[in-house]
């Protein structure tokens, strides 16, 4: 018998799951939505302060992972054990948890054994707050020639790095961060949370 996901080294889930990009799908939209009506339903409407389709599926052109990035923010008084088990009831793998500077957990939806399904998603849980990702995002869809430019970027770091995911996103933050500190100035406060 073969080794679970869980057992896998990384090296072994990088050959598995390689870096993939394929052009827009406009499914994504869709499968987004779909996929946030199942998480308000298994998490609670009254603990959810914000939901967002985020990453490059949501950058219609733009080519991407297809994966469907969503960012559920959640607030700081939420008990996160109950919310990890109601996700994971709701068939959702956590991939990783820091809870220090800031609390970040992820989880997948879409890795099997066999390689990727379909459809794969990654949930990216964070307390209530004002987070780059948001500001890139809104950046790339004002901005087609930036949006462009960031396809161009990934498609040479996934020749380079096909099989190693941590190198292939380390590689990209240098652009992304330089447009995200434009995006902030651009756009303000515009996810600053309301008190």
């Amino acid at each position: 018998m073969g080794k679970t996901l869980s057992e896998m080294s990384l090296e072994e889930l990088w050959e598995l799951f390689p870096i993939i990009l394929k052009e827009h799908n406009p499914a994504y939209k869709e499968w987004y939505l779909i996929e946030k009506d199942e998480i308000v339903n298994a998490v609670g409407k009254d603990k959810i302060k914000r939901i967002n389709h985020m990453g490059s599926s949501s950058i219609e052109g733009l080519i991407s992972k297809p994966t469907v990035d969503i960012l559920l923010e959640v607030d700081c008084n939420c008990d996160i054990e109950q919310l990890q088990l109601k996700l994971n009831n709701a068939g959702w793998t956590i991939m990783s948890f820091e809870s220090k500077p800031d609390m970040k957990i992820s989880f997948n939806k879409g890795y099997t054994l066999n390689g990727f399904a379909e459809k794969v998603f990654h949930l990216h849980v964070r307390f209530w707050g004002d987070w780059n990702e948001l500001y890139f995002r809104d950046y790339l869809l004002v901005h087609k020639e930036v949006a462009k430019e960031y396809g161009k970027l990934k498609q040479g770091l996934k020749e380079q790095y096909e099989h190693n995911r941590d190198k292939y996103t380390e590689a990209k933050t240098e652009f992304i961060m330089k447009y995200t500190r434009i995006a902030r100035k651009d756009f303000g406060n515009r996810y600053a949370p309301k008190l």
